[in-house]
């Protein structure tokens, strides 16, 4: 059981969209949202997060970051539109109220650097980096990462830790365009 700065975390999962249908309540991380709780998911309301949502079972496949906030429909909450299934989920610990976020050119922290410190970036070329970003150091806060600028494509998140490769948070190639923090 997790708790957030904000007390517990707490997510409704709806089988249809705009909130209809068979619903579920979850408070806890949940592997398999299939095998027993719901044939899919159509729209989603979180109460207390955030939450990181995943494409498939087990926590792996596309990611989707859940903040507190009203989901009617699938492309809510994705705008990749690779894939509509959403099948685990987990809360997003958040275990700072500080950010701070080095981007590195090359693998194992080499190459050119850009340190963002309490920002969201939504252009890593406007700040003067490139969108080639293959490692990674979250020192402080929970970020999500987006393949182009403005927040679009597939979303990466970084929690505190250290990410010396691009594949270690899922990508296939060493491409961020924007970044933003994650907040209670």
């Amino acid at each position: 059981y997790f708790q957030s700065m904000g007390g517990s975390y707490k997510v409704i999962l709806y089988e249809l969209e705009n909130f209809q249908g068979k619903r579920c309540e979850l408070s806890a991380e949940c592997p398999s949202l299939t095998d027993s709780l719901l044939e899919k998911v159509g729209s989603i309301q979180v109460e207390s997060g955030p939450w990181l949502a995943f494409e498939s079972r087990a926590f792996r496949g596309e990611q989707f970051v859940l903040e507190k906030g009203d989901y009617p429909r699938w492309d809510a909450w994705s705008n990749s539109r690779d894939s509509d299934s959403l099948l685990s989920l987990r809360p997003l610990n958040i275990d700072s109220p500080h950010h701070k976020l080095h981007l590195f050119e090359n693998p194992a922290f080499s190459g050119r650097k850009m340190e963002i410190v309490d920002d969201d970036v939504p252009s890593l070329w406007a700040h003067g980096f490139q969108d080639r970003v293959a490692s990674v150091r979250a020192i402080n806060g929970t970020w999500v990462g987006y393949e182009f600028p403005g927040y679009r494509g597939r979303q990466y998140v970084f929690e505190r830790g250290e990410y010396r490769h691009w594949n270690e948070w899922d990508a296939s190639q060493p491409q961020l365009q924007s970044v933003r923090r994650i907040r209670d």
